[in-house]
Order: C-alpha cells, then sequence, then structure tokens
C-alpha cells in the first residue's frame, strides 16, 4: 500500500502522469465538475500502476486539485 501525493489538472488535452516533486502530477480530460475529474484521475492510475480502479483510493482532497491518493 502506498499513499502519493497527487496533483490533477482537469481540462487537459490528454491524459498522461508525471513525477512532480517526490509525488505525481496527473492530467485529465474530464472536467473538473460533478466528480468527474476524480473518476478520471482513479482510470488514469489504474492504468499507471496496472491495478484495478477498486484499489485506488483518494483519501484526501476530493474537491481540491491536491489530493492524497492510496494505491492497495
Amino acid at each position: 500500500m502506498k499513499i502519493i501525493n497527487v496533483k490533477v489538472v482537469a481540462n487537459a488535452r490528454k491524459e498522461e502522469v508525471q513525477e512532480f516533486n517526490g509525488g505525481l502530477k496527473v492530467y485529465v480530460k474530464a472536467p473538473a465538475v460533478e466528480g468527474k475529474a476524480n473518476q478520471a484521475l482513479i482510470e488514469v492510475l489504474a492504468n499507471y500502476f496496472n491495478v484495478k480502479k477498486s484499489k485506488i483510493e483518494i483519501v484526501k482532497g476530493e474537491k481540491s486539485k491536491v489530493k492524497k491518493v492510496i494505491v492497495k
């Protein structure tokens, strides 16, 4: 189980993950409306870490650009 600091950039042109200040910077195409960016974040991180979406959990920062995410 890892706890990772993640900065999310919503409304990006492409979805990608970059290393950033000891954490990750994740670009998602989805807008930051009604949790769509959070869902997209979970999908992108699941692909990045090669785990199921159910193994990714946002534990802090649901409504913030900076989040703490657990990868189980």
